[in-house]
């Protein structure tokens, strides 16, 4: 599959290192259109390029997101039409400025970027993980409901049945976590928020969770 990764911090490093090595290709891109990324890209071998932001997301099947969500509205709208987008940002209202209709828990993080990304398919994933857990926690030797948890969370079925694949190709259990709005039990704060749970425990956790929303 082709993969356009659209931010190369520590979690879209650490998700282009295991998706090449499940044999993906990937496009790597950033706010500089890809400079800087050399070392990067020599690390992944031939599976991988640097590109501009919009070429990455015209690239992938699926594409990944992971920037500041302050800086969402800056992503090229028409580039990520008919993709399969993977929301990994989170509202930090510190960094990234308070948005009222968040603070007041009427809309999520990810439905204001699936507004912005009208032509997308939105899944959010993979933004409970710490980045370390994501490098080192993947196990396929595993049965599923023993395996590390990875959230998604979608209005799109087909959309999240893709994810949900890639991240058990990784070695991780997927977590149906629901709708776009559904997705504010993952948020930062959230007792399902970077913790170190298999997948069972990650459905017992989350039930809790919506029984009492």
């Amino acid at each position: 599959m082709k993969i356009g990764i659209v931010g190369t911090g520590y979690i879209g490093a650490t998700a282009a290192r295991l998706f090449v090595r499940a044999g993906h290709e990937v496009a790597l891109s950033n706010s500089r259109g890809g400079e800087g990324l050399a070392e990067l890209i020599g690390e992944l071998g031939d599976r991988a390029r640097a590109t501009s932001v919009a070429q990455a997301a015209r690239f992938g099947t699926v594409v990944l997101v992971a920037v500041p969500f302050g800086r969402y509205e800056e992503l090229p709208t028409e580039a990520f039409d008919g993709k399969v987008v993977i929301d990994a940002g989170n509202y930090y209202p510190d960094r990234d400025g308070h948005v009222p209709e968040l603070d007041a828990d009427e809309t999520t993080s990810s439905e204001l970027v699936a507004g912005h990304l009208r032509g997308a398919r939105l899944v959010k994933a993979f933004n409970t993980i710490y980045f370390r857990h994501l490098a080192t926690e993947g196990r396929t030797d595993l049965p599923e409901d023993d395996r590390r948890a990875i959230f998604v969370a979608s209005d799109d079925p087909a959309a999240k049945s893709t994810v949900a694949a890639l991240i058990r190709q990784l070695g991780f259990a997927a977590v149906d976590a629901g709708t776009l709005h559904d997705g504010r039990h993952l948020e930062p704060g959230s007792p399902v928020y970077n913790q170190q749970m298999s997948a069972r425990e990650a459905r017992e956790r989350l039930a809790t969770l919506t029984r009492g929303a």
